[in-house]
């Protein structure tokens, strides 16, 4: 039975992102506990200077010595203060930074974990550039506030709570005429940035991105065409639209928000403005209060260091709302059920593979295999052929679980595929794409993907039997050689032939040939039969062949015809029957007699 214990559910918004932040708790309570000192060092200039003022003041009054003898030390230890605050901080950001990079590995992990085990589906239904975007740019996001964030939001909140407390036990009327303006300011920003209607625009915000990444993806891939035939970016209406919408979003974006910001920036830039007229008329009203006239200037000193944690704060209320949505997409991805496992965790000992009346549909539409039945012999080679779009690739894929079937079974051994563990299912198939992919890494490193655990004398062994040893060691630095993207780049028989490598070095006992020589030249070819005769030996073999020729000695051929088996038999079994086979047979043969000649050219 699968296994159908209930998933826990995802907290989301601020709740969510603490959830992440918690992982590492113990790194971000030393880093909030040392902001929080760092907050009160800070403010220890602050102190020195009303204290230094109100000196200074009440010796003009009084006639006597401007300043005290202990001005000097005050000056001291306020430099002294602020130094320790700009250490403590300096201690408790590395803090928060080793926690969000350790929490930014472990996401990543964690998503490239489960991205490895959901079925193809749902790389169908999502482009490349729209995960590559989540997995990039969000998560990163979510590492901005863990390092960034979050102690921002510490600091300006024990700021503000120690200037208030200070600030109310000098003087209330003062703090009333500064937190006016305050509140008046965050309270419009806020329901600017953080309102349902914001919500939505950050939504609509992360699509524009996720579709120009697509976009911008294909764009980067489709090059070659885009060359051939001479087009350009306003030819490549998908991207072009993207790009148009996206410039369209981030201007009507700054128009929305622009009026609040700058009307919150200004209040809170101008609290001097609110506060030196209450001042000026308590003072008015008790000229020779010095008491108040420092308290005054304190006060004046203080209300620009007001305003930075309230910057802070409404620039984190803006930001979290694009973080929530980047983790939103994260959990939406992670919420992605992978292949179901059972507990049953049953391993084959022989590896004959059985189709039985299997249906498949791809998300949820019409079937493209239906009720398709035979058995691929332990030992054997079983061809699958038929028409373009029959279903061929389709069935194979099915063998390693690359999708689950939708009705019918499959199994290896007896034991349905999906009682079998997929460490174990993926060690007993290996598979050779008819499109090579090769990594931006070594030819070695490329090959050993097949078994990690490998030595060199094992992959050069394997490099060997794949006809590879040849071409590689005219490289520029051998096996070590980087090949694709900043390298060299090999030829398509070049590229199956280090694949075909892989997949000896794997030696898995079921092996899936998705027309392996499709991109083969004459030459390449033969090296590569050569190649996939020793990998198939003792070997349960499916291969998926679009040219006949290359499977004539097949124990057994499946002809499929629209999802379903049309017939099967030996090769000589099914000419003589004259069927579907035997016509593809004949056309063939047909197309290796044709020449071009003038009198024949077609466009």
């Amino acid at each position: 039975m699968p296994n159908t214990k209930p998933r826990a559910k995802t907290k989301t918004g601020v709740a969510r992102l603490l959830e992440l932040a918690g992982e590492k708790k113990t790194l971000l309570i030393v880093s909030a506990a040392l902001s929080t000192i760092s907050v009160i060092l800070m403010l220890g200039p602050y102190y020195s200077v009303y204290i230094i003022m109100r000196d200074l003041l009440r010796g003009a009054a009084e006639g006597g010595p401007p300043l005290s003898a202990d001005t000097a030390r005050l000056a001291v230890w306020g430099l002294a203060a602020l130094l320790a605050g700009y250490a403590f901080m300096y201690v408790g950001g590395m803090s928060s930074h080793v926690a969000a990079y350790r929490i930014l590995y472990g996401i990543r992990v964690k998503l490239a974990d489960h991205i490895g085990r959901l079925p193809l589906g749902f790389f169908d239904k999502n482009a490349s550039g729209k995960i590559k975007k989540i997995a990039e740019l969000d998560v990163e996001k979510i590492e901005l506030f863990i390092a960034h964030q979050l102690p921002d939001l510490i600091n300006a909140a024990a700021m503000l709570i120690v200037m208030t407390v200070v600030m109310l036990s000098l003087n209330p009327p003062l703090v009333v005429a500064a937190i006016v303006p305050i509140i008046v300011g965050f309270a419009a920003q806020y329901a600017m940035m953080m309102g349902e209607g914001a919500r939505k625009t950050t939504a609509e915000f992360y699509d524009a991105l996720e579709e120009i990444s697509s976009s911008s993806t294909q764009y980067v891939r489709g090059m070659p065409s885009i060359k051939v035939f001479g087009q350009t970016i306003f030819s490549f209406q998908r991207f072009y639209a993207n790009m148009l919408k996206y410039r369209d979003f981030c201007l009507k974006f700054g128009d929305k928000f622009q009026n609040s910001y700058v009307f919150f920036k200004t209040l809170l830039t101008s609290l001097v403005s609110f506060i030196l007229p209450v001042g000026i008329f308590i003072l008015s009203r008790d000229p020779g209060n010095i008491a108040f006239a420092a308290v005054l200037i304190l006060f004046l000193v203080f209300a620009p260091g007001a305003a930075a944690p309230m910057v802070k704060l409404v620039t984190l209320a803006g930001n979290l709302t694009m973080i929530n949505e980047g983790a939103k997409r994260l959990d939406i991805i992670l919420a992605e059920k992978p292949l179901p496992e059972t507990a049953a965790r049953k391993v084959p000992d022989r590896f004959d593979i059985t189709f039985d009346s299997v249906s498949f549909a791809y998300n949820e539409g019409a079937d493209v295999s239906r009720d398709v039945s035979f058995t691929a012999k332990q030992g054997g080679i079983t061809a699958l052929v038929g028409p373009s779009g029959s279903g061929k690739t389709t069935a194979a894929q099915l063998v390693p679980r690359f999708w689950d079937v939708g009705r019918g079974r499959i199994s290896i051994g007896g034991i349905d595929i999906r009682e079998i563990p997929t460490d174990k299912l993926m060690d007993t198939v290996s598979f050779v794409f008819q499109d090579a992919f090769l990594f931006s890494d070594s030819v070695y490193n490329n090959i050993l993907i097949g078994r990690p655990q490998a030595g060199r004398y094992d992959v050069l062994a394997a490099a060997e039997a794949a006809q590879c040893r040849e071409f590689v060691e005219d490289l520029p630095n051998g096996f070590d050689t980087r090949i694709g993207e900043g390298g060299v780049y090999l030829s398509g028989g070049e590229e199956q032939r280090v694949c075909v490598a892989r997949a000896i070095l794997k030696d898995a006992p079921v092996l899936v040939l998705d027309e392996a020589t499709a991109y083969a030249d004459p030459e390449n070819e033969y090296l590569m039969q050569r190649a996939l005769s020793k990998l198939m030996r003792g070997k349960t073999v499916i291969i998926i062949a679009h040219r006949l020729s290359t499977i004539q000695n097949a124990g057994n051929i499946i002809v499929l015809e629209d999802g379903a088996v049309h017939e099967t038999g030996t090769h000589g079994a099914l000419l003589e029957k004259d069927g579907l086979y035997a016509r593809m047979w004949r056309a063939l043969n047909e197309a290796a007699d044709w020449k071009a000649g003038k009198e024949k050219a077609v466009c």
